[in-house]
């Protein structure tokens, strides 16, 4: 199966899965470069698949369930514009021959999902886990991302993770701001750079490398709780209270 990019609105990815002429989408906000990408692979979209109801996640859902008929997949806890089937964990489903799961991961929002496909070793987890960092709390609260960051850090380590968003330099440059001894974080900042320089896109990550290098992932290490206390007093105490300042923090980094 290909799992193609496709960018929107400056900074998103929408993700495509093809398979032998047939395809699924991963959050299409804008249905104008998905039928372009349809059109030019020759390809019979299937199924719509929904992290959240954000309108760069949903924007072209209905517009492109009216056009191919397509089966529109979505959180059981959000409102999803055509929605035909409601999604929330432990739900499992098939996509173009390829089971994937259902994981709750609020925090983000109330009712955000990801879908996890072990056969393809891929994680498309909408605006939860980014390359380098993780998404504001729009409507969670601190505990619950930490929750949902946990869930998806205890997925296999070459889990590639297919996020929407082209964050991942902002989002080192706070990471080194956090823990600038992390030699790992300094090399993969310079590796996404010169990605980023050639025009490449410099997701998706993997478990494994967020681990090692993403500070929302980190917040039991001594360096980032020792960097968390010494923003707020007593906030290294918890990985919950090293997670809050660490995004309060980056708000407004």
């Amino acid at each position: 199966m290909d799992i193609v990019p496709i960018p929107a609105f400056g900074d998103n990815y929408l993700w495509l899965l093809a398979s032998q002429g047939r395809a699924a989408i991963v959050d299409p906000g804008d249905p104008a470069p998905v039928q372009r990408e349809l059109t030019r692979r020759g390809l019979t979209l299937e199924t719509i698949l929904v992290t959240h109801h954000h309108g760069d996640h949903v924007g072209g859902v209905a517009t492109l369930a009216g056009a191919t008929g397509a089966r529109v997949y979505g959180p059981r806890g959000e409102d999803i514009p055509a929605r035909q089937v409601a999604l929330g964990e432990p739900a499992a489903i098939e996509v173009l021959g390829v089971a994937l799961h259902v994981l709750d991961v609020p925090g983000h929002t109330r009712g955000h999902i990801a879908y996890h496909a072990p056969a393809l070793h891929a994680l498309f987890c909408g605006d939860t886990l980014f390359a380098g960092g993780c998404g504001r709390l729009f409507e969670g609260t601190p505990a619950q991302m930490v929750a949902s960051l946990a869930k998806l850090a205890a997925l296999p380590g070459a889990t590639r993770v297919y996020c929407a968003h082209e964050y991942t330099l902002s989002n080192l440059r706070f990471a080194l701001a956090a823990e600038p001894g992390n030699a790992a974080l300094r090399a993969r900042q310079q590796h996404c750079a010169a990605q980023r320089a050639r025009g490449e896109p410099t997701v998706p990550s993997t478990i494994a490398e967020e681990l090692a290098t993403n500070p929302f992932m980190r917040c039991d290490e001594p360096a980032l709780r020792a960097a968390a206390e010494a923003r707020r007093p007593g906030a290294g105490r918890t990985r919950v209270d090293t997670f809050a300042v660490l995004r309060e923090w980056k708000n407004g980094f």
